[in-house]
């Protein structure tokens, strides 16, 4: 699947849906200062670049006979790629899940299916944009077990890498196996040689991803704390 990755961090970068700039790092939700954001969202503006997206996770699930009787998008941005990977498969069902229960109404954390129901033992493959620390990932992966499904492999366009993210993927049980179409190191080696980065950038983002949450001080880039 290097291919694939190959096209759709070129991509990325050409549209800026993929940013890298370890001289001015952004500021993530966490306030942490990082020298990467991602915006899988942009790839929806082209359609050749979210069908390439779409055929990406259809050819991983066909050559790894990966079963899923249903589609599961995280919410919101696992959404729209789950859909259109759901309508390829064959019309699947497709459900999405949220990062927790609504707190009015029926109180559901999937949607797609009757409160009252639940995902009666199918196989439910998970779509997501992005996995950096992992526990938002590794919680959808949860509700679609508690729903009673058999959620065994979690699909993303992009996957930074994060020794975090190993960690909370190892703690679910069963087991989920995290496949992804792109990851950092195929980023970074497209960025090297497409001349988007310097080899002293690479060496920044290199160091960067090895000890991503003292990175930025460091480099003296101080944690935004929240307000």
């Amino acid at each position: 699947m290097k291919n694939y990755g190959r096209r759709i961090a070129k991509a990325g970068l050409e549209i800026k849906a993929i940013k890298l700039n370890p001289e001015n790092p952004f500021t993530w939700a966490s306030g942490y200062r990082m020298p990467i954001y991602n915006d899988n969202r942009m790839f929806l503006f082209y359609p050749h670049y979210r069908n390439l997206i779409r055929n990406g996770f259809y050819e991983l699930i066909l050559k790894d006979g990966i079963a899923g009787h249903i589609i599961a998008g995280t919410a919101t941005a696992g959404i729209p790629y789950a859909v259109l990977l759901a309508d390829k498969l064959h019309e699947r069902p497709f459900i999405y899940v949220r990062d927790q229960p609504k707190d009015h109404g029926l109180k559901n954390q999937i949607e797609g299916i009757d409160a009252e129901k639940d995902l009666d033992s199918m196989y439910v493959v998970l779509i997501e944009d992005l996995i950096s620390t992992g526990g938002s990932s590794a919680k959808a992966v949860q509700a679609s077990w508690n729903a009673n499904g058999k959620c065994n492999h979690c699909l993303s366009i992009f996957n930074y890498g994060l020794e975090q993210a190993a960690k909370e993927f190892s703690s679910l049980d069963p087991k989920c196996e995290v496949r992804s179409l792109l990851t950092y190191d195929i980023l970074l080696e497209v960025a090297k040689k497409t001349g988007y980065l310097t080899e002293e950038q690479i060496k920044l983002l290199e160091e960067w991803r090895a000890d991503p949450y003292n990175w930025g001080e460091r480099h003296g880039f101080s944690k935004v704390e929240k307000k």
